[in-house]
């Protein structure tokens, strides 16, 4: 049982940390962008909100009612509204840029509330996001005897370590600021903009038109 759950925990940790989704771009974006701390409050809000799904369904799963996730009209309505949301994300990226300095950026990098919240909503809305949870959590609940303490407590340790990933990441990213030019820095925001958009129209394509 211990090399399973080791085995399933490195999966899990890659595949959150490694997946290039939208919440993924808006990172390294923010890092590379703002510096190190937007970045790892972004990725906190990931955190918080990985952390509010995997419950989530652990507790369902428990129960037993996890048909909403499957349900094709719930699917649907998610996958409508996370485009759309991404959509919007994504045009914010494209607003005129001006010339300020280092310093200026500084001191007009968002609200942490707003980049939490952003690094947050990005990830909830994302419907791959909770059907890998139920994945991982029907899995990891046939290996813990379905105990739902115990897989609290698997779920709580393995999410600290995605979390670490994703500091790791953005303490990364965040020192390529110091070598970006102006130019190159609107080059990327334009190309995370485009990214966000071409994933929320995507996911409208997939669920409106199916």
């Amino acid at each position: 049982m211990a090399l399973t759950l080791i085995y399933q925990t490195l999966i899990i940790v890659l595949f959150l940390s490694f997946s290039f989704g939208p919440s993924f771009f808006a990172l390294i974006n923010a890092a590379i962008k703002y510096g190190y701390k937007p970045g790892a409050i972004i990725a906190f809000g990931i955190f918080l909100s990985d952390l509010m799904v995997c419950f989530l369904i652990i507790f369902l799963v428990h129960f037993g009612a996890t048909n909403f996730i499957h349900d094709e009209e719930s699917k649907r309505f998610m996958g409508i509204v996370a485009g759309v949301l991404l959509i919007v994300f994504g045009a914010f990226h494209f607003k005129k840029q001006d010339t300020r300095t280092d310093a200026d950026i500084e001191l007009k990098t968002p609200a942490p509330v707003l980049m939490i919240l952003k690094g947050f909503f990005l990830n909830t809305l994302n419907p791959t996001i909770w059907l890998l949870w139920l994945g991982n959590v029907t899995i990891i609940s046939k290996t813990l005897n379905y105990s739902i303490i115990k897989m609290i407590f698997y779920f709580s340790a393995t999410l600290v370590l995605v979390l670490l990933v994703e500091i790791a990441k953005v303490s990364g990213a965040s020192k390529l600021k110091k070598i970006l030019t102006l130019k190159t820095m609107m080059i990327f925001n334009i190309v995370t903009g485009s990214l966000l958009i071409v994933f929320g129209m995507n996911l409208i394509r997939i669920h409106f038109f199916k």
